[in-house]
């Protein structure tokens, strides 16, 4: 099993910054890749980055590539959101997920373990 929590969300306004983490605790070598998803209220969950715990690549989704930056801490099993440039439209809960080797990335269903969520809100 893996545990996984996030934080970092909050209130802030457009075009500001919040940085958000996700701490995995258990058999985090289980897992290949870890990506971050938001749902906002009425919207399906979408993906937003994804990075692996063993690659430098990272990928993101269109709407946030150039303002938001994936990294991670394997030292500390954690995992990092950068959100710059914030937008009122980037407002939802945000989810770190983790998934195995061998399946896509951007599709939450492939995704085995899940964090609660934290609220991001960014006002006008």
């Amino acid at each position: 099993q893996v545990q996984l929590v996030e934080s970092g969300g909050g209130l802030v306004q457009a075009g500001g910054s919040l940085r958000l983490s996700c701490a995995a605790s258990g058999r985090t070598g289980s897992t290949y890749g870890m990506g971050w998803f938001r749902q906002a209220p009425g919207k399906e969950r979408e993906f937003v980055a994804h990075i692996a715990w063993n690659d430098d690549n990272t990928d993101y989704a269109d709407s946030v590539r150039g303002r938001f930056t994936i990294s991670r801490d394997n030292a500390k099993d954690t995992v990092y959101l950068q959100m710059n440039s914030l937008k009122v439209e980037d407002t939802a809960v945000y989810y770190c997920a983790a998934r195995p080797f061998g399946v896509t990335r951007y599709l939450s269903r492939n995704y085995i373990y899940w964090g609660p969520g934290t609220q991001v809100t960014v006002s006008s």
